[in-house]
């Protein structure tokens, strides 16, 4: 489901709480409408939007987490592909097959992790990295294997001197780095948020706008009020559900940062 549908499902539910609370509170006897009974029921709703506000909080932090932690392991991985290819320059014009292969990594892992930018203008990026489902996933194995394939490459480089012998080192694990924090994104990009606890959550927040909708007086203004406290929650499950989607959706983890490590790696 998107993150519109999450939204959408929980504003309709929260609305739907509300309708069957005004539709019962007229069939109920008169002693349960009683004042002692309303501040029963207030007090009940306060103790749940406490909890509800708590997990919302809880969630959104954990969401944002996720996403910032995302964001700055792409600016790491970023960093080390620029360096792996300094690496590979300083030794020697050996490594022009293995620095181009690196570069049409690069761009192929562009062109498949963020599908709605601008592809790079290699045409071998368009036959190449074309995974079937890239809306919420790095892995693709066709990736990895043009990133081991290279790795495999500059280990075959024989060495003329301790220099380049020194190099090679340095690159080599260079590499060892990179295809770890490759592994790294694709495990961190997994969705964070657990289904039972959106679930439960959705349940605490129906019983509250159905407690609403018992004690709402009929009127034109109250149900506004509430549509719009619908909405505000509605809203807030939008941007956690976004947050927790970093490569779908407005909020998405920005392409920046591997644009210009393809660009120093094109030089």
């Amino acid at each position: 489901m998107t993150e519109i549908g999450f939204a959408l499902m929980v504003f309709t539910l929260l609305l739907a709480a509300t309708m069957v609370g005004m539709i019962v509170r007229p069939l109920l006897p008169e002693e349960h409408k009683a004042h002692e009974t309303v501040q029963l029921m207030q007090l009940v709703i306060g103790m749940l939007l406490t909890f509800a506000a708590l997990v919302l909080s809880l969630m959104t932090a954990s969401a944002k987490s996720n996403f910032d932690t995302l964001t700055n392991d792409f600016r790491n991985y970023a960093a080390d592909l620029i360096q792996l290819d300094v690496t590979l320059r300083d030794y020697g014009p050996e490594t022009d097959s293995a620095r181009l292969n690196l570069r049409l990594y690069t761009a192929a892992a562009i062109a498949s992790t963020w599908p709605a930018d601008a592809k790079p203008a290699d045409t071998a990026v368009q036959k190449t990295a074309r995974p079937e489902n890239i809306q919420d996933r790095l892995e693709d194995y066709r990736l990895g294997e043009m990133l081991n394939s290279t790795q495999r490459q500059v280990r075959e480089l024989p060495a003329q001197d301790p220099l380049q012998k020194r190099v090679m080192e340095v690159a080599l694990s260079q590499f060892e780095r990179l295809i770890q924090a490759r592994w790294k994104l694709i495990e961190v990009s997994h969705s964070s948020m657990s289904q039972p606890f959106f679930a439960m959550l959705t349940f605490w927040l129906m019983i509250i706008f159905l407690s609403f909708g018992l004690i709402a007086p009929r009127n034109a203004l109250a149900i506004v009020t509430i549509t719009l406290g619908a909405l505000s929650i509605a809203s807030a499950i939008y941007v956690i559900v976004d947050l927790d989607s970093p490569f779908t959706g407005p909020i998405m983890i920005s392409s920046q940062p591997m644009q210009e490590a393809l660009q120093h790696l094109s030089r």
